[in-house]
């Protein structure tokens, strides 16, 4: 129920009558206070003993009655406040009303607090509860009341006293389920009811959470929640609490409760109000019984508002003058939760249109979110605006900010007076009037009119004739030319300077007068008798020259005597005769105008032929006292004339010191002795030199005068203002450039600075015609100006401090030496009160919260340099190592001193400068502080590669990512075919550890199937993944299958033959054999790159797993890829037959025949030695051993291996004794000398031999991939291979012999396999491994688990291992063939 409170005021006494929520107010306000400032009431209202907090009410004026009314609404009911009117006008706030004491009215109560039950039995239970929080007036007592479930005939109603917190409820009836009810009582009546229900006997537990949160009708500020409630708790639902997470992932992890539902036990959905437009949401919910609260459900999938128009305008909006034409527009722009839309399309609108309403209103829009200024141009001089900001979206325009005006800057006028006349008065004076200038191009205030006049077609400047004051509108110009043609114009001027002269200028010519003398005379023929002159008309003819008079006599004779002719206007020449000889004549000419005679021009003459050219006149000589600043009098004495008089005297002067000599008059009058020499620069050294001239030519110049100084003269330039900028709230700073050196006319002594405020910012509108006299100058309206006097000439820049804030300032500067100053330069405006931070913000902390955002904190600059309020803060911030690449700039429209700085770079060191702005602009930054943000979930790899790609088997490398965002544990790979194969869809993770190489030998594929691989890598937490698929081979153009292996074993290798298949759409370029354990093992390939040319190859068992058996099958491979694999071959056992003579029995049998050779020999020994032909024994004997070295010699022993089998006879094992024994007692067939051997084709078809081009791998995927371990040992490449060739010396001279064969334990594999070099048959070759991985071919069985890497082709491959026989066709450079047979030994 809303009520009212009447207040009634008179003049400033202003009774207050209540109304529940609101207090009406009212006031009589001045009659002629309505009439002459428009006031507008302000109520106000506050409770006691909070003042800050005020409502205030703004009322409309009510022009019709004495009594203002207006309601302040918003209050507290029941509650007691202060009010208060005041009125206001555009000035400002008038007084406060005495504040009265007044109180809202009573209303029904809010519901109680805290309904519970305790105590429950079948029969009764306790009810209890708390006051209401709101009571909105004196409470009377409590009503209570129980009715079985929906049976409103059961209810039973009790009234309890004031002071009543609980109540025992009984008589109930077991079991059943009741709607219990309290509501609180005023006088107004009952208040809100609360309510629950319950069973009887049964104590109501906490409910359970809703389920099955779905989202509907989702709107800019509202959403609706359906939702299905849990568990009751045995009781009714009291409330409906809906939380949320606010923003995306990383920003508003808590949950904030943004909306309750009470008294609605039966709702299943909600709308959720007052959401903010354009932002993400995720919902949970809890209900809420008689005991508590349940937990939250589960979260409901993120959602995003849509977009809505701003709801406010821009703030703090102020405008300032910018120059002539233009404003400066400053605001504060939104904060970002205010942009209710994308902020992509967040922009700002500027209205703006003339204070007198004449225009048109203009606006513009300015796109960028965060700027906050803009300088409107093209704006009227000296004209007041009013101007208007709104924020704007996609979807639309907010409101318009308040308004605010302001005038352009003072200008000079853009156009002269009108109907400007000019009329001659005399033969020297015009009087010229004027009218005003236009309104419209005043630009300001006119201080007075110049009037602009010259003679026509004359290239000198004009000359000016100042009318000071605005009210004079004409001007008598005097001291001019006589009957000369004028160019006449007027123009106004303002404090700033001259405006426009008026257009086109007037010609007005002066009266005519008597003519000047005329000019240049000259006698170029003179004789004896008679004379020729010659003259040029007068310089000031001042009317129409009609005739010439020329008179002449004897010098000596007087002016009766003189002889006169009258020629034409045209004449301007005329001979005299009859004269006497050597006699000097005096000749006149003058000129006649209509107004009568003018001036006569004299000059002598000698009748002689025996002129010639004058002499120089004597040096110069200046006076002190004649130097001036800008002029000297010359004097100088006449040289001979040689009679012939002079006619003019020529003056040149020379700058000193690197001038040059330059013309200053050619026309100095004949008799004259001294001259004035103007147009000088003051305080500038001068030489002169005087040359005459008669009618015979002219004399040469004088000797050149002392050099003299000009005196010192007032600067004739000001200074240039660069600039003024508010340096602090009273202070500002002035740069200037001194004018040029030659312009200062002295020794500069210093600047002076002249500055007053300017008054016209505060009067709005105000016009001329209110100032009292209408003749009144600018000054009469503007403070006078203080002055400042910087006397170190070297200043370029000054603080001009203690001047008062918020005001407008107006300065000039101006030079002065010793005589005095120069003229002011043009007045500059500044406005004081405002200026940037001089200082930084202190103690810059950076802290990095997660994974994505950095948390900054700071302290504002000192209160001292802040100068003015903060608005805010700009935060700059890059990655440390890529500033150029990252920078970006946060700004915070705030005082605030933290940020949040998301959306960043996981585990990346960034570094953050603050900066500080307020109204004037930015401060200084910080320096640099350093933070680094925590791991996050690093991005997908880079790229996913496959290579060796077969029908069962394929190798996957990857790429690490882009952005690791953290120290890289691991990978995960993840692959499945992407149709079920055999009805079955398999998915087989991996993981795979960081330190491990990037790439995986995946086995187990089907062929021709479409597989789908994933791989995520992961710090803490997995990262996104990257996909790929592939298709399992054979390829469409990859060859077909080779022939069915045929295996052939030996006792320590395997050969496999095969036919060549269908190449495919190209030719094969290589083979590769697969293997596999015969228990159903998996495919890998065990020899890869095979040459294309042969069919066959032969391997080491020892890379195979002894005692396993083994199938084997052939791929070949062409452009298009790996083809279909050959038919598996027959099992073969990796197992290596013992050769006979490590056999027991073998060696048992060797041991009991030495054992009766012994014998044999001791009882021959014993025999003979009883004989008595001991000699002819002797000779026996070394026949016998004869015969053992023929037999060494026929089996090719090379005796230089002899000694070395004596030496190392310790070291040989059983094994070598039975090679020596079989060497050296065996009768074997010879072996052919190398040289000897040929093979053909049929020997490589009969051995079947298989060079491999290089060497490969196999390897089995151990049960933990991450384990990398180097192989027992490394093994390097012999680079010189024996000479000899003898089995025994093989095996003497092969270390590897001594620590392998001998001490090798069963089941060990070797590390090498076998090739043929230019050594023995069967001497191992010893290859470098790289990566510390195994020596072994394509080893599917290795001593300890190790992961071996793709291999590479060696930058040099050695001879390759693993062959038993080598053709021809492929033997190395230095290589020698095999002996054919010798293999069966190895």
């Amino acid at each position: 129920m809303e009520q009212h409170t009447q207040v009634s005021s008179q003049r400033t006494d202003a009774p207050v009558a209540s109304y529940g929520k609101a207090l009406g107010l009212c006031c009589h306000v001045l009659a002629a206070a309505v009439l002459e400032w428009l006031p507008s009431p302000q109520l106000m209202a506050w409770e006691p003993e909070q003042e800050e907090e005020v409502t205030m009410v703004t009322a409309r004026p009510n022009f019709q009655d004495s009594i203002h009314v207006g309601f302040v609404s918003g209050l507290k009911k029941f509650t007691e406040y202060f009010t208060s009117v005041l009125c206001f006008t555009t000035p400002g706030d008038g007084p406060r009303s005495t504040p009265q004491l007044a109180r809202t009215h009573e209303d029904v109560p809010g519901p109680v607090g805290h309904l519970s039950f305790s105590e429950i039995l079948d029969t009764s239970l306790k009810v209890s509860w708390q006051e209401p929080g709101e009571k909105n007036g004196i409470l009377t007592g409590y009503r209570i009341s129980w009715e079985e479930y929906n049976r409103t005939n059961t209810r039973v109603t009790h009234y309890l006293p004031n002071v009543t917190l609980e109540y025992r409820v009984t008589g109930l009836t077991a079991l059943t389920t009741y709607t219990i009810e309290v509501a609180a009582m005023t006088a107004k009546g009952q208040g809100q009811v609360s309510a629950s229900t319950i069973s009887s006997g049964v104590p109501p537990e906490l409910p359970g959470a809703p389920t099955n949160l779905g989202i509907s009708n989702i709107g800019p500020r509202s959403v609706t929640l359906q939702f299905r409630p849990g568990y009751d708790g045995k009781t009714s639902i009291s409330r409906w609490l809906v939380e949320a997470q606010v923003g995306v992932v990383g920003e508003g992890e808590e949950w904030l409760l943004i909306h309750q539902l009470p008294n609605e036990p039966d709702a299943r959905s909600m709308e959720v109000p007052d959401l903010n437009p354009f932002t993400y949401y995720s919902f949970r919910m809890r209900q809420v019984n008689i005991v508590g609260t349940s937990p939250p459900s589960q979260p409901s999938r993120k959602i995003q508002t849509l977009q809505a128009p701003p709801d406010m305008a821009p703030a703090n909006v102020t405008l300032r003058t910018a120059s002539e034409t233009s404003l400066w527009l400053r605001w504060m722009p939104l904060p970002e939760m205010e942009y209710n839309g994308n902020p992509e399309s967040v922009g700002y609108r500027i209205k703006y249109s003339r204070a007198d309403g004449h225009g048109k209103t203009l606006s513009h829009v300015v796109q960028d979110r965060v700027e906050r200024e803009y300088t409107i141009e093209d704006l009227e001089e000296w004209t007041e605006y009013r101007v208007q900001v709104q924020a704007f979206n996609a979807i639309g325009s907010g409101p318009w900010s308040q308004m605010v005006m302001g005038r352009t800057r003072e200008s000079v006028p853009s156009s002269g007076p009108t109907n400007v006349s000019v009329l001659a008065t005399t033969s020297s004076s015009m009087l010229v009037r004027w009218s005003e200038v236009p309104e419209a191009d005043r630009n300001g205030l006119v201080l007075g009119y110049k009037v602009l006049y010259k003679e026509k077609d004359s290239d000198s400047q004009p000359r000016f004739w100042l009318v000071e004051g605005n009210s004079s509108r004409s001007a008598q110009l005097t001291g001019l030319g006589k009957y000369v043609l004028y160019e006449v114009q007027v123009l106004a001027f303002t404090r700033i300077g001259d405006g426009s002269p008026s257009h086109p200028a007037i010609l007005e010519r002066t009266l005519d007068d008597v003519p000047g003398p005329p000019m240049g005379i000259l006698f170029p023929e003179v004789r004896t008798t008679s004379v020729r002159l010659i003259w040029q008309p007068p310089a000031a003819p001042n009317g129409i020259i009609l005739a010439y008079q020329i008179t002449h006599r004897l010098n000596a004779t007087t002016a009766n005597a003189a002889t006169v002719e009258v020629l034409a206007p045209s004449a301007r020449q005329f001979t005299a005769t009859g004269l006497k000889p050597e006699s000097v004549y005096l000749f006149r000419i003058t000129a006649q105008t209509r107004k009568g005679w003018g001036e006569a021009a004299e000059a002598l003459v000698v009748t002689t032929e025996k002129r010639d050219r004058p002499q120089p006149p004597s040096k110069p000589v200046v006076q002190q006292e004649d130097v001036k600043a800008r002029s000297v009098l010359l004097s100088w004495e006449p040289g001979s004339d040689g009679l012939s008089p002079v006619r003019y005297y020529t003056i040149q002067t020379r700058e000193l010191p690197s001038g040059r000599w330059a013309l200053h008059s050619a026309s100095v009058s004949h008799n004259a002795s001294a001259f004035v020499v103007d147009r000088l620069k003051p305080f500038t050294s001068y030489k002169f030199r005087v040359k005459a001239t008669n009618d015979i030519g002219d004399s040469e110049f004088s000797k050149e005068s002392e050099p003299l100084t000009t005196l010192q003269a007032a600067p004739d330039e000001a200074p240039t203002i660069i600039s003024v900028t508010p340096h602090t709230t009273t202070s500002v700073l002035i740069r200037w450039q001194p004018p040029s050196e030659d312009k200062i006319n002295g020794i500069l002594l210093g600047f002076r600075i002249r500055y007053r405020e300017l008054l016209y910012e505060g009067l709005r509108g105000f016009t001329l015609r209110g100032i009292n006299n209408p003749g009144a100058k600018w000054a009469e309206l503007t403070s006078l100006y203080s002055v400042r006097d910087l006397s170190r000439p070297s200043l370029t820049q000054y603080e001009l401090d203690n001047l008062n804030k918020h005001r407008r300032y107006e300065i000039r500067m101006s030079v002065y030496n010793t005589v005095g100053e120069g003229p002011s330069s043009p007045p500059q405006e500044v406005f004081v009160g405002e200026a940037v931070p001089t200082a930084v913000p202190r103690n810059v902390a950076v802290h990095g919260a997660t994974a994505t955002q950095l948390d900054v904190t700071w302290d504002p600059p000192p209160l001292e340099s802040q100068n003015g309020d903060i608005q805010g803060y700009k935060i700059y911030f890059w990655e440390a190592q890529r500033r150029n690449l990252t920078e970006r700039v946060k700004t915070l429209f705030l005082a605030e001193n933290s940020v949040k700085l998301k959306n960043l770079t996981g585990y990346t060191a960034y570094m953050v400068s603050v900066a500080a702005f307020n109204a004037a602009g930015d401060g200084p930054r910080s320096t640099p502080a350093r933070g680094q943000t925590q791991q996050a979930a690093p991005s997908a790899p880079s790229s996913v590669k496959f290579s060796e790609l077969t029908t069962t088997s394929v190798n996957v490398s990857w790429e690490a990512p882009q952005f690791p965002n953290g120290i890289l544990e691991g990978y995960r790979l993840v692959y499945e075919p992407c149709t079920p194969v055999d009805g079955v869809s398999k998915i087989v993770t991996v993981d795979v550890k960081g330190s491990s190489p990037l790439w995986l030998k995946v086995k187990d594929l089907a062929e021709g199937m479409t597989y789908r691989f994933r791989i995520r890598a992961k710090t803490f937490t997995y990262g996104p993944e990257i996909e790929a698929n592939v298709t399992t081979g054979p390829g469409e153009g990859a060859p077909g299958p080779p022939g069915v292996p045929i295996i052939v074993r030996y006792s320590s290798a395997i050969a496999i033959h095969w036919s060549s298949g269908d190449p495919g759409k190209g030719p094969i370029t290589r083979y590769v054999i697969e293997a596999r354990p015969s228990d159903e093992g998996l495919w890998d390939i065990l020899i890869k790159d095979i040459p294309k040319e042969v069919t066959s190859y032969t391997f080491s068992m020892d890379i195979l797993k002894p005692g396993v058996s083994y199938d084997f099958r052939v791929i070949a491979v062409n452009d298009y890829g790996f083809g279909t694999p050959s038919s598996p071959s027959q099992s073969v056992p990796a197992q290596k037959a013992n050769p006979f003579y490590e056999e027991w029995w073998f060696l048992v049998v060797i041991a009991l025949v030495g054992l009766i050779f012994i014998l044999l020999l001791v009882f021959v020994l014993v025999i003979r030695g009883q004989s008595k032909k001991y000699a002819k024994k002797t000779d026996s004997g070394n026949s016998t051993k004869s015969g053992a070295l023929g037999h060494g010699e026929m089996m090719s022993l090379d005796e230089s291996s002899f000694p070395a089998l004596e030496l190392n006879n310790r070291r040989l094992s059983v094994k070598n004794s039975f090679c020596r024994k079989n060497g050296l007692y065996t009768r074997s067939p010879p072996r052919p000398s190398p040289g000897s051997l040929q093979y053909s084709d049929e020997d490589v078809t009969k051995y079947n031999d298989v060079i491999p081009a290089e060497s490969s791998s196999l390897t089995e995927k151990p049960s933990e991939i991450s384990d990398s371990q180097g192989s027992d040992s490394e093994y390097e490449v012999d680079p010189s291979p024996q000479k000899a060739h003898s089995f025994v010396n093989h095996y003497i001279s092969d270390p590897t012999y001594y620590n392998s064969w001998r001490r090798q334990q069963k089941g060990i594999s070797r590390a090498q396999a076998y090739s043929y070099t230019e050594s023995d048959p069967g001497e191992p070759d010893h290859t470098a491994l790289s990566n510390g991985s195994s020596a072994q071919q394509g080893s599917l069985f290795r001593p300890k688990a190790s992961r071996t890497p793709t291999p590479q082709n060696p930058p040099n491959p050695p001879s390759q291992q693993s062959t038993l026989y080598r053709p021809p066709s492929s033997l190395a450079p230095g290589s020698r063939a095999p002996i054919a047979g010798f293999s069966s030994f190895v």
